[in-house]
């Protein structure tokens, strides 16, 4: 069951990134076969329209690849806006269905989900009502769930590298250092691994660190 779910996961990355290099090539070809001498808002048309046919984009991101083939911002802004009118371009829906699809496909954690919606030019208004979906219990059991599938691939290790592997994993997955702290000691704890004392409060500062 291990090995189908991993595969499963892996299939995910590997799809992600399809779409992803799939996106690049449509931008690349879009930029050597469009006419530079021609109509700039046939060009901007273009562009988006055949971006958001490779996979779902922001509209920022949508403007960047405009701004490259060199339209008119006050021609951009003219597409992006009509666009938006008729449900081509909904950033509200990118962002949903990212954090839904991330965090069930990655087990991101809330402020991961935020930092990932911001390199693609979501408003913050936008990534917090997103971000909202995910609640305390869902963050905290994922969590979890991803501490104990870490902790079964390092038994054997002394318990300060445990620790640190489980530790650092759920701050790059992008888990607060009171939960990541808590959901570490819990899960060794359950092997009845003993993480009290002064190491304790070293992890806890290295969570902090790496948060």
């Amino acid at each position: 069951m291990a090995a189908e779910a991993e595969s499963r996961r892996g299939t995910r990355r590997d799809s992600t990134e399809v779409s992803n290099s799939a996106v690049d090539s449509t931008a690349e070809a879009i930029g050597e076969a469009l006419d530079p001498a021609a109509d700039p808002e046939s060009v901007a048309r273009s562009i988006a329209l055949n971006l958001l046919t490779a996979a779902p984009r922001t509209r920022a991101q949508l403007a960047e690849a405009m701004a490259k083939r060199q339209v008119p911002a006050e021609v951009a802004v003219r597409i992006l806006d009509r666009f938006e009118e008729v449900g081509l371009i909904d950033d509200a829906a990118f962002a949903a269905a990212w954090v839904s699809s991330r965090q069930a496909g990655r087990g991101l954690a809330p402020r991961a989900l935020a930092n990932e919606l911001r390199k693609k030019g979501v408003a913050e208004p936008v990534i917090s009502d997103a971000v909202a979906m995910v609640d305390r219990d869902t963050v905290e059991s994922t969590a979890r769930a991803l501490a104990r599938r870490k902790a079964r691939a390092s038994v054997g290790l002394p318990t300060e590298a445990r620790m640190r592997r489980l530790a650092g994993m759920l701050a790059r997955k992008g888990y607060a250092s009171d939960i990541a702290l808590r959901v570490v000691k819990d899960v060794l704890a359950e092997e009845n691994v003993d993480v009290t004392g002064e190491f304790g409060r070293e992890i806890a500062d290295y969570i902090a660190a790496d948060s």
